[in-house]
């Protein structure tokens, strides 16, 4: 896990912290190109781009025509080692991000790189991911009352709908969102009417575009490296996303 400063308390409202960290620096599987460190690593670009069929026609997961080409996400998840929906999902965000935001160049496997080191793609301990981009059981970051180096939050009525605690905020979903954070950059990934944390569609598309928002360019070193530590303004998390992000480019070549 990320241990988050006391001082860093105040940025927890812009930040989607890392609450839950699922390892060290390793790629999917352990199998991961090594990162040549923090702040130096490759710049990871999708060996495999998203195909698209009916972009931006506002299609969804509950409307008839996806935006990227089923046939496409079916052999490159089975080549990257990624459940079928999250590949979707990062994929869907890359194509929306990039129609939004092309000079950011974001890319889906950084995404994926991100998925894997909060969630393994919504399956971390033992879950499943469904077609609907929800994983089978919640998933939730520790309880953020001060303890063991973590930032004392209170929760809000709102986030503790999401979570079940009164207290103490955590951080949900399979990327991690603050409360603070979704408020700010909550998404409707898939289109079915609610913005939620919880199904990686939407969190993939608020990821992204949190990504993109400072005006980084992904195509650079500097601008992934800077982009990634603002979702995480931690050394060992930015390589352990390189990493992952870097082994899916091996992956899908």
């Amino acid at each position: 896990m990320v241990a988050v400063a006391g001082a860093l308390a105040a940025l927890l409202g812009v930040l989607a912290l890392a609450i839950l960290r699922v390892g060290g620096p390793v790629g999917p599987g352990g199998g991961a190109t090594a990162a040549t460190g923090p702040g130096l690593e490759p710049v990871p670009s999708s060996a495999a781009e998203p195909s698209a069929r009916d972009a931006g026609q506002g299609a969804s997961r509950s409307g008839a025509r996806p935006v990227v080409d089923p046939a496409w996400v079916s052999a490159t998840a089975t080549a990257a080692g990624i459940p079928l929906p999250a590949l979707r999902a990062y994929a869907d965000a890359e194509l929306k991000v990039r129609a939004e935001q092309p000079g950011c160049h974001l890319s889906w496997n950084t995404l994926a790189g991100i998925g894997w080191v909060e969630s393994q793609h919504g399956t971390v301990g033992g879950r499943a991911l469904g077609d609907d981009g929800r994983s089978s059981r919640p998933i939730l970051g520790p309880a953020l009352d001060g303890a063991g180096g973590f930032a004392a939050l209170h929760s809000t009525h709102e986030s503790a709908t999401w979570h079940g605690d009164t207290v103490w905020e955590h951080a949900v979903g399979p990327l991690q969102f603050l409360a603070s954070t979704w408020a700010r950059w909550g998404a409707d990934g898939d289109a079915d009417g609610v913005a939620d944390p919880g199904d990686l569609d939407d969190a993939a598309l608020a990821a992204g575009r949190y990504l993109c928002a400072d005006g980084h360019d992904l195509a650079t070193s500097a601008g992934w490296n800077a982009a990634v530590h603002s979702y995480n303004h931690d050394d060992g998390y930015v390589a352990a996303v390189a990493a992952a992000a870097n082994t899916y480019v091996t992956r899908t070549r």
